[in-house]
């Protein structure tokens, strides 16, 4: 077992793993365990795999690093689980034991470690998009990660999503807040449109958006590959810009717009635990990071009626859902603006982006992903939503249905441009008042089968 990994953290992956009882509530919440019934791709059965691997008597089987590498990190079992069984911090010490460990043959640590630096690097990530473009049609011969790097470049989502060209919004002269928004390492260059979004939904609110450099990325990435101490080394980086800037007043809050960021941020004290050089900061950002859906939620917004009656398929992200555990913030806020919010069918369950999940595991991604976009699909939806630009880009590989971010609707409901793909919508006609009503006729009651009355 490799030095870097802390007695601290082995113990607290170990603990968790123990904790198991096994009472299987989690396989039927587990996306690769509804999709074949395999014992080793459920949480139970990785678990007892994560006890292999994290015992350190051996260096990690194939089959545990197989079993393991196809987690999604959904969350999903953790969100179930009776017995309490924190499952992030099995998986989490499980993969970084794999990826000290050094068993994966070298033409794969090669490629995580690139997809690991280029995700990560805007600089990077833009002329690697341009190459993925130009073997698009290819992307059927290629298979495997090249060949699902190129089918992600021609997802629809990601033109969808790609910046529109207006210039940002100016600060609001007479601003009650201050914020930092985080664009996300991969999102401010495929889905710059979403902080553009951001941008002016946040100025309509009377909120200035204050640059605070040095932060380049959160870590959530890195962390989720088993690549801790590169993910950590972020992290440290971000913690320290945003505590210096809060400190000096130059800002109040951190908004987050991508959700996979946002819910390891909020485990920030936790993931560094043994950086004591950090501990004065860690809270401090901690407690400062909101969901741009929270922060909405207090802004004088008025809908223009733009998007009003807009019938939306909502998809839970796993990391809103079962991260940070936002369900009715996200619904309220685009219901309170005239949106018709409809949920969708298996809503635990994962798209199946999961960071690179559909690069490197792209034949489960890619059932996961048809999977869940006909449940979004189902009864006609004028738009998919989602709080996470992995699974707008996933979902729209898989069906006609316009994709859009939450905050993209918001923006659009009070004065923004409409998103890609709901330029034509056409807004239902405002409601009558109560008093304009006719009167509602009395109920007629049914009998069921039991003898009850239904209304």
């Amino acid at each position: 077992m490799s030095k870097t990994i802390t007695i601290h953290r082995l113990d607290a992956a170990r603990a968790a793993a123990d904790s198991c009882v096994h009472f299987g509530f989690c396989t039927a919440v587990c996306p690769t365990y509804v999709l074949d019934g395999e014992e080793l791709d459920s949480p139970r059965g990785r678990i007892a795999l994560a006890r292999e691997v994290l015992s350190g008597t051996a260096a990690p089987s194939p089959a545990a690093v197989r079993h393991l590498d196809r987690c999604l990190s959904c969350l999903s079992c953790e969100t179930t689980c009776a017995a309490g069984v924190s499952y992030r911090d099995v998986i989490d010490g499980a993969r970084e034991a794999i990826e000290q460990s050094g068993v994966r043959p070298l033409p794969q640590r090669l490629l995580r470690s690139a997809l690991a630096r280029v995700l990560t690097t805007p600089a990077l990530l833009r002329p690697a998009l341009a190459a993925g473009r130009l073997l698009r049609g290819a992307a059927g011969r290629l298979g495997g990660p090249l060949g699902a790097l190129a089918s992600l470049s021609a997802a629809p989502g990601l033109a969808a999503l790609a910046r529109r060209g207006e210039p940002d919004p100016e600060p609001p002269a007479d601003a009650t807040r201050r914020v930092a928004l985080l664009d996300g390492c991969a999102q401010s260059v495929l889905g710059a449109e979403i902080n553009a979004s951001a941008l002016r939904l946040l100025a309509r609110g009377g909120v200035a958006v204050v640059p605070v450099p040095g932060v380049q990325c959160c870590g959530a990435l890195e962390l989720h590959m088993g690549r801790r101490e590169a993910a950590v080394k972020h992290m440290a980086q971000a913690v320290r810009s945003w505590s210096a800037a809060l400190e000096a007043g130059h800002i109040d809050a951190i908004v987050s717009t991508t959700s996979g960021c946002g819910s390891v941020i909020k485990r920030y004290e936790e993931l560094l635990s043994d950086r004591p050089d950090l501990s004065a900061h860690v809270k401090r950002v901690v407690d400062a990071v909101t969901d741009i859906t929270q922060i909405a939620a207090g802004l004088p917004l008025s809908a223009s009626g733009a998007a009003q009656g807009l019938a939306v398929s909502y998809h839970d992200a796993c990391s809103l859902k079962h991260g940070l555990k936002l369900e009715r913030p996200p619904r309220r806020a685009l219901g309170k603006l005239g949106l018709d919010v409809r949920d969708i069918a298996e809503s635990h369950l994962c798209c199946g982006s999961a960071g690179t999940y559909n690069i490197l595991e792209p034949a489960i991604a890619n059932r996961l992903g048809q999977r869940k976009a006909a449940h979004a699909s189902a009864g006609h939806p004028d738009v998919i939503a989602a709080g996470n630009m992995g699974c707008l880009v996933q979902m729209s590989r898989f069906t006609p249905v316009p994709v859009a971010h939450t905050v993209q609707l918001l923006d659009w409901a009070t004065g923004g441009p409409p998103p890609r793909g709901l330029e034509h919508f056409r807004p239902a006609p405002p409601r009558a008042a109560a008093d304009d009503q006719p009167p509602a006729a009395p109920p007629v009651p049914t009998t069921a089968g039991s003898g009850d009355l239904l209304w």
